[in-house]
C-alpha cells in the first residue's frame, strides 16, 4: 500500500487512467459503514483495472463480477505485478517430471516421491537429466536410509551416485550435510513458457528442416550443419540437444531447428514448451529472454564423496 493517510481525505494514490489494463490494489471506504476502531470501514480489493474516468474505477477480480468504486472513495492503492502464469505455478519436480520423455532407453525407479533415472543405452556422453535421481519431495524414507537407497541403485548398475535436486532446497541441505559434493559443472536453469508466444517471437528462418518423429520424440536437422531434439509429455515439450556446427553459427539455424521442432510440438497439442540451459552459458540465456522463456527454478546436482569424478556430462 502507499503510506498511510487521513481516510476522510481519499484519492491519494497511485491510480489513475494509466493504470488500465493493469494488475491493482485498491483499498477503500465503505460509505456508511463503521470500522472496528469506530472509523470509516475500508475493504481491500485486488484485480484488473478494465475502466477509470468518470469518477470512476472498475476492476475486475479474478473471481466474480466487475466492481464500480467512486474515485473519491479510494484511500490507497498501487499497480502490483501479474499473477504468475498457471504453468509458472506448478511445484519444480511437476515441472521435472516431464524429463522423462526426453529418452526412450532411460530405466525410472520410484523412490518414494524421488525418481530413480538411468539410461540403459547411452549415445555418447551421459545425460545428467537421464542419469541421476531426481530428488524433490518426499522420499517415503528418513533421509539417510532414502540416500543409500539411491546409492545401491547406481551401485548396481555400475553407475556413480548422482542426485538432482531444486538449488536452495531442503533436499540440497541435506546431502550436503551428509558429505555429498555439489557438481562443479555448474546449474542448469528450468525455463518455461507458451509455446505460442515463443514461436510469436521467432524470428522467421528460411532454411531446409528436416524432421523425424518416432512416437513423443522427434529430432530436427538442417542438412547436417544443425540439429535439436524435442519430446512431448501430455501437453509440454521439451527441447535439449539444440546445436549448431561453429562453422554455421549466427546464421539462423539454432532457430530454424527450434521453430520445427515448435510447430511439430503445436500439432501434438503441445500448449507449454520447456528446457535446460546452464547457468554460465550467456548467449543461449540472453536468446531465450528474447523468447519469452523465464527461468522456473534452477536445478542443482551432486555427487557422491567417492564419486565426484566420474559424474555425468553436463551437457
Amino acid at each position: 500500500m502507499t503510506s498511510a493517510h487521513d481516510p476522510r481525505d481519499p484519492g491519494q494514490h497511485l491510480l489513475g487512467p494509466h493504470v488500465v489494463g493493469q494488475r491493482i490494489v485498491v483499498r477503500r471506504l465503505l460509505r456508511g459503514e463503521t470500522g472496528p476502531s469506530g472509523g470509516p470501514a475500508m475493504t481491500d480489493l485486488l484485480g484488473v483495472c478494465i475502466a477509470w474516468g468518470d469518477g470512476r474505477c472498475v476492476v475486475q477480480p479474478e473471481d466474480g463480477e466487475p466492481v464500480e468504486i467512486a474515485i473519491g472513495d479510494i484511500v490507497s492503492g498501487k499497480p502490483v505485478p501479474p499473477r504468475p502464469s498457471v504453468r509458472m505455478r506448478v511445484s519444480a519436480r511437476e515441472a521435472e517430471l516431464h524429463t522423462a520423455s526426453l529418452w526412450a532407453t532411460v530405466e525410472t525407479v520410484p523412490l518414494g516421491e524421488w525418481v530413480l533415472r538411468t539410461d540403459t543405452a547411452p549415445v555418447g556422453r551421459l545425460r545428467r537429466r537421464g542419469n541421476s535421481c531426481l530428488a524433490m519431495g518426499d522420499p517415503g524414507l528418513p533421509f539417510e536410509a532414502a540416500a543409500a537407497a539411491v546409492r545401491q541403485f547406481y551401485d548396481d548398475r555400475g553407475r556413480s551416485p548422482y542426485v538432482q535436486v531444486e538449488a536452495g532446497s531442503p533436499e540440497e541441505d541435506a546431502f550436503v550435510a551428509a558429505g555429498w559434493e555439489v557438481d562443479p559443472t555448474g546449474d542448469a536453469e528450468h525455463r518455461l513458457a507458451s509455446l505460442t508466444q515463443v514461436r510469436r517471437l521467432l524470428r522467421a528462418a528460411f532454411e531446409p528442416t528436416s524432421l523425424v518423429a518416432d512416437g513423443p520424440r522427434a529430432v530436427a536437422t538442417i542438412a547436417g550443419r544443425a540439429r535439436g531434439e524435442a519430446a512431448v509429455d501430455g501437453d509440454w515439450i521439451g527441447v535439449h540437444a539444440i546445436e549448431v556446427d561453429p562453422a554455421h553459427r549466427r546464421q539462423g539455424l539454432a532457430t530454424a531447428v527450434l521453430g520445427e521442432l515448435l510447430e511439430w510440438g503445436a500439432e501434438q497439442g503441445a500448449t507449454t514448451v520447456w528446457l535446460h540451459v546452464e547457468t554460465d552459458n550467456a548467449p543461449a540465456l540472453a536468446w531465450y529472454d528474447g523468447l519469452g522463456l523465464a527461468p522456473h527454478h534452477t536445478c542443482r546436482y551432486l555427487t557422491a564423496p567417492s564419486a565426484a569424478s566420474r559424474s555425468p556430462s553436463t551437457r
